[in-house]
Order: structure tokens, then C-alpha cells, then sequence
């Protein structure tokens, strides 16, 4: 028994913060029915990679990731049928996701205030750039300019070259975990007032919220931060060294004084670290370049794996920078012991893996399911969930809502 089994989600997603949200409530148990089209398709359905280089809306390698657990329904939402096809879905549905910029499902005939006359105990979620109210709530655009509206890219980088931002859209995955909160503590309120809600979440107000901290120091202390590379105000040495091999690389965080004596001594006391300009942590930041040539200098001698294990060993933070597939998927042994990558078996891709959920109930465990073909599960829907006719089902496909 799955903790949401019997929750039922009609998914208007696209790329990665609708999708994602709907494959965690998936993958715990919720029927999710993802509503596309053949037309207008999830927009990852047609990016690279392909399998074996050969694109197919059933062959996208991105799309699979954020899309496990789930059901595929095909409606062209351009045609007022369309429309009304997926409000029958939605009356007989709990929740309803979306993340389109704001206006656009009223725009479609598909908002909060038409849906719920449908279904009057319904929840819904509107995950959209900036929120639906304010003078950009309208504003289109992906998860790249987010993370640059929201700072990321003003902290993230090197103070001598152009920001740089953390790599991808990094608040696309950000927004998701609050997403699901937001829909788990609605569905709580359900069960106790049988009230559905509106939820209006704003992806660009989950990002900023990630710097929380920054935000405190600036308006405590009226401190801008800027971009320090891999440099942390309270550690040194503090960064990411090259090791023994080729593109090879291992973290390092030395912040307290105890720490920076384990360090030397798991190093051997080498002379350098004698030295007064390391006496301190102060004169450690002073110093902060030599002293980060002189432990690479050590770290270039040995293996990342063996650089980690030592170091963690005598309590110093240390880490191997994973930077291949091949090291996450198959050498993990973290992940491998979690289960939190699961082998899979797609009609179009074949064995393939893809991720779990990143947290876990101790009494309620989750599965995952490969991704649905485009369309896949189009009698089921119609039929069970929408209670459609043959007679129904046969004209809608000859009038193309079906695609």
C-alpha cells in the first residue's frame, strides 16, 4: 500500500517543475494522467539524446526522468472539445497541476474558477514563473532565467570572469519539493474540512527563498554578497583540487582549528602547513592561493576515492567530484545501497535507469514505473476516468481530439 494510492492527478506539465512534481506524487502511489498532445507534446519528448540517435517522441531521453509512474492521455487542448474532454477528466480527479505561465490555463478554458465548477472539492496547483498576480505574473521563459532573477547567478562563479550560475535550471528543481508540500498539506485540509484549494506558487519566490541566508545578511548588515568561486568566508582550505588522473577531482572543507589539525596530520605534517602564515584560520584566508597550490600540490599524488576516504576518516569534509555518468549510476555506493537509481524496461528504450523520489517514508514505501508512450493509455482514461462511450471516444478521434 502506497500513501497516496487512490489520489487521482490530472498533469498539465511541461519540461521539469509539473512533470517532477506529478513523478514524485507518481512514484508514491498517485494515478497521474499526463495530458498532451501529439501536436503540442512535452516539450522534452523532442530534445537529444535519442535512443541510438534516432529522435521519436517515445525515444527522448530526457523526458523519461520526469515522467515515470504515470499515464499518457493525448487531447488537442486548442479545440474547444479538447477542452471539454479534459474538464471530464478533471471531475473525476483530486488534484490538478499545472505550470504554464499565468493566464494561460484561463485562456484555455482550464482555470481554478471554471474547473472547480466541475468539480468543487478540487485542488490545484499553478506553478508558474512569478505567481499569478503581480505585474509579471504573465511573464514566460524556463528555469535558466529564474535562477538569474533569483540571484544564483550574481553569487555563483568566479569574481574575475562574467557570472556563470550554477549549471542548468537550477530552480526548476527546486520548485517541485515545494509543490509537493503545498499539495500534501492541501489534501490534509481536505480530508479534515472537505475543502479543495487553489494553490498559486511561485517558482522565482521558491528560488529566492534559497538564498535566505544572503538575503538576512543584507538586510541585517547591508552586505552584498557577490561571486567567490569555491571559496566559503569561514573555511580554508576550501575547494575543489585536482587528484591523481585524468579530470579527476576531489572537494575539500577545512573550517575549525581542530579540523586543520587533522588535516595536517593526515597530510604528515609537511613542512609548509608549519608555516605561520597557516597558523590561523584569518591568516589561512590571507594566504588562501598558496595555500591552495600546496594542497593540490598533495592531492595530485593520489587518487579522489583515496583523498575522500582519508580525509573523512579524521573528520575533515571531503568528497570525490563525480563527473561521469558511469561514476554516479554504477560506482555509488551510496546510491546503490538507497536503491535510489532503478533499472527500468521501456517499449522504445529499453533497459534503461532512472531516478527515485529523494526522500523516503519509513512506512510507506514508493516504486518506480517506466514513463508512458505518448497516447498510451487513451481508451483507459477515456473510458474508466472521463466515462466516455465508443460511440463518444470514435467521434472525438475522427474530429482529431485525440491525436
Amino acid at each position: 500500500m502506497k500513501p497516496l494510492d487512490g489520489i487521482r492527478i490530472a498533469e498539465f506539465g511541461f519540461f521539469i517543475v509539473g512533470p517532477l512534481t506529478g513523478k514524485i506524487l507518481a512514484d508514491y502511489g498517485a494515478e497521474v494522467i499526463k495530458i498532451e498532445s501529439a501536436t503540442r507534446p512535452d516539450p522534452h519528448r523532442n530534445i537529444y539524446p535519442f535512443k541510438d540517435e534516432e529522435p521519436g517522441l517515445d525515444r527522448a531521453g530526457r523526458f523519461h526522468p520526469y515522467n515515470t509512474s504515470k499515464l499518457s492521455v493525448t487531447l488537442n487542448l486548442s479545440m474547444s472539445e479538447g477542452v471539454e474532454v479534459a474538464k471530464r477528466i478533471v471531475a473525476h480527479s483530486d488534484i490538478v497541476i499545472e505550470n504554464f505561465a499565468g493566464g494561460v490555463m484561463e485562456r484555455m478554458g482550464l482555470g481554478y474558477d471554471e474547473l472547480v465548477k466541475v468539480n468543487p472539492k478540487l485542488i490545484m496547483l499553478s506553478s508558474s514563473m512569478q505567481g499569478q498576480t503581480g505585474p509579471h505574473s504573465k511573464s514566460q521563459g524556463l528555469g535558466w532565467q529564474l535562477t538569474a532573477l533569483s540571484g544564483f547567478f550574481s553569487v555563483a562563479g568566479w569574481p574575475e570572469m562574467r557570472p556563470l550560475g550554477p549549471d542548468g535550471p537550477y530552480t526548476d528543481y527546486i520548485a517541485p519539493h515545494f509543490n509537493v508540500l503545498g499539495i500534501l498539506g492541501a489534501l490534509d485540509h481536505l480530508r479534515r474540512t472537505g475543502e479543495g484549494q487553489f494553490i498559486d506558487a511561485s517558482q522565482y519566490e521558491n528560488g529566492v527563498h534559497f538564498l535566505a541566508p544572503l538575503v538576512l545578511d543584507y538586510s541585517a548588515n547591508k552586505r552584498i554578497a557577490g561571486m567567490m568561486g569555491n571559496r566559503h568566508p569561514d573555511a580554508a582550505p576550501h575547494g575543489a583540487y585536482r587528484c591523481l588522473g585524468s579530470d579527476r577531482w576531489c572537494v575539500i572543507a577545512v573550517f575549525t582549528d581542530e579540523e586543520w589539525l587533522s588535516f595536517r596530520k593526515t597530510l604528515g605534517y609537511p613542512e609548509w602547513s608549519e608555516r605561520s602564515e597557516f597558523s590561523t584560520h584569518a591568516r589561512r584566508k590571507l594566504n588562501e592561493n598558496e595555500l591552495d597550490r600546496l594542497v593540490e600540490s598533495w592531492t595530485l599524488e593520489h587518487s579522489p576515492e583515496k583523498v575522500t576516504t582519508i580525509l573523512q576518516a579524521a573528520g575533515v569534509s571531503a568528497g570525490m567530484v563525480q563527473v561521469t555518468g558511469e561514476e554516479v549510476l554504477d560506482k555509488d555506493p551510496q546510491l546503490k545501497s538507497r536503491r535510489f537509481i532503478r533499472e527500468l524496461d521501456h517499449p522504445e528504450l529499453g533497459k534503461h535507469r532512472a531516478p527515485g523520489v529523494p526522500f523516503r517514508l519509513s512506512k510507506s514505501p514508493y516504486d518506480v514505473q517506466r514513463s508512458p508512450l505518448l497516447g498510451e493509455h487513451n481508451e483507459y482514461v477515456l473510458k474508466q476516468v472521463a466515462g466516455m462511450t465508443d460511440d463518444e471516444i470514435a467521434d472525438i478521434v475522427v474530429d482529431g481530439v485525440v491525436e
